[in-house]
């Protein structure tokens, strides 16, 4: 049977590009290469827990727009850091600094994505759709050989809207001239992605790994990338 999709669109992060385990990389580089563990006499590992709460609190706000993009890069570390205590102002700044230059290149993917990327790529167009930073982007992307797979890659900041706001999932769908009825978003986050899709009118596979407990019934949802190929190329 002939799948009604032509298009599918991924999310990037925590989707196929393993956000957690290339952010922690490039964090215990650093915190290791500073010197913090001494200078905040705290463990790495409650710097690590202090930073991913504020970070992702952040990254909440910059969805909803109430911060800027400048901002949440200055206020994670900076918050992450002065919980511990007093850290000079240009140690922070050159922390940051380096971590959006290391952890971009850092190429871990969750388990099974170029397997599915590889089978997939012969019966569709694929996309990215993410509200991740396009100059970040473009070098995860190019770094783990996640590029050629993609055609259109939209970013929330390059438009200036969010997901899971409808404009850039219909901006997105008309940059690579599909339409909501032959298109497919797939992601892990279920109010950004899975909802955000629901609501312009896309079918939406819900990438949940952890199988985690919800109310919601997206189109599909799997736990493992193998799941996907059996799904849209089922005969």
């Amino acid at each position: 049977m002939k799948s009604k999709y032509q298009h599918l669109f991924f999310d990037l992060d925590h989707t196929l590009w393993d956000f957690e385990t290339n952010s922690q990389e490039a964090l215990l580089d650093l915190y290791q290469r500073y010197d913090l563990e001494h200078q905040l006499n705290a463990p790495v590992q409650d710097f690590l827990k202090a930073y991913y709460q504020i970070n992702d609190a952040l990254w909440k706000l910059y969805r909803e727009g109430k911060v800027s993009k400048a901002e949440l890069r200055h206020q994670r570390f900076q918050k992450a850091f002065h919980s511990f205590g007093p850290l000079d102002e240009l140690v922070i700044a050159k922390f940051e600094e380096e971590y959006m230059s290391l952890a971009p290149q850092k190429t871990a993917l969750m388990p099974g994505t170029l397997e599915m990327l590889s089978e997939l790529k012969e019966h569709f167009t694929m996309h990215i759709i993410t509200n991740g930073f396009e100059e970040t982007q473009k070098v995860k992307l190019q770094g783990s050989g996640l590029a050629p797979f993609f055609e259109v890659l939209m970013c929330s900041d390059t438009l200036g809207v969010n997901k899971p706001e409808s404009k850039i999932f219909v901006s997105a769908l008309k940059e690579a001239g599909a339409n909501r009825k032959n298109s497919l978003m797939i992601g892990d986050n279920l109010q950004v992605d899975i909802l955000g899709a629901r609501n312009t009118g896309i079918d939406q596979v819900y990438y949940n790994p952890q199988g985690e407990s919800h109310n919601e019934k997206p189109t599909l949802e799997i736990r493992h990338w193998s799941e996907l190929p059996a799904y849209l190329l089922q005969a």
